[in-house]
């Protein structure tokens, strides 16, 4: 089970001092002791802080050497506050909401470890979904007059999939492709999702060859018109989307004059 705070008050009890930190990275790079990076040796000096020398090949090694916080100035209990700040808001965090939140004295501080976070959330690697995922397409971007659905023209579109997991939302991967066709959206469905699942959709000819391609294909609806009668699953994690999207726009666009977006 992870061992990770579920409160805030949890997470200030247990997080309120650079030593409770400092612990708490040292058990997850050494979950069973210290181990020297260079000769695997179990025992070292404590140099300083976050620092230690091996006592067989003295080579020094940091807690945090080879992490977002390594040569960082900021004490780390610093950062942990802000892991909890961007990992807890439902429509996402900016780079102003975490200055403001943590009295940092510097906008562009604020931005680049936002930059770092959000890179550290990406597991290369990954692996695909499995078991029963719904998958559609949503497009993302501000309101532009014009069609709507697929093929709404100047706006990105993104094919959605949601792994369903006891009737709960799991695992999510969004892909954007260049169109609504059978190759853009089997493409994605390939590199997300894992054969041999069950993939339910609408019934847009662009899913027609899913049962060929070794996945169980189940259409749930008929309809096949983007933002009527979405897939419950999908259709929460596009309202969040859209709504970050709307959020973050609107809070660019609050920072230039009139006269500039005209």
């Amino acid at each position: 089970m992870e061992d990770y705070p579920r409160t805030l008050l949890e997470f200030e009890e247990r997080f309120s001092t650079e030593e409770a930190c400092i612990e708490y990275l040292f058990k997850l790079r050494w979950p069973e002791g210290f181990r020297c990076p260079r000769c695997e040796h179990p025992a070292a000096w404590n140099m300083r802080r976050d620092l230690y020398r091996c006592v067989r090949c003295r080579f020094e090694t940091s807690i945090t050497a080879g992490t977002i916080f390594q040569d960082t100035r900021k004490p780390l209990h610093l950062w942990f506050r802000a892991i909890w700040h961007l990992t807890s808001q439902k429509y996402g965090a900016n780079a102003l909401g975490l200055q403001r939140v943590l009295d940092l004295g510097s906008y562009r501080t604020a931005w680049i470890w936002l930059h770092k976070l959000r890179r550290a959330m990406v597991r290369p690697g990954r692996d695909r979904l499995s078991g029963t995922t719904q998958v559609d397409e949503t497009y993302i971007g501000g309101e532009k007059p014009g069609k709507r659905g697929r093929g709404a023209a100047g706006k990105a579109l993104v094919v959605v999939m949601v792994e369903v997991k006891e009737g709960k939302i799991g695992r999510i991967r969004l892909r954007r492709v260049r169109d609504a066709s059978a190759p853009s959206l089997e493409g994605a469905v390939k590199e997300g999702v894992e054969t041999g699942s069950t993939i339910h959709t609408d019934g847009w000819g662009g899913y027609g060859q899913l049962s060929e391609m070794d996945y169980i294909h189940e259409v749930v609806r008929k309809e096949a018109v983007v933002g009527r009668n979405l897939l419950p699953k999908v259709n929460l994690v596009v309202c969040l989307a859209q709504a970050v999207v709307v959020r973050n726009l609107s809070r660019w666009r609050s920072t230039f004059s009139p006269g500039l977006l005209s």
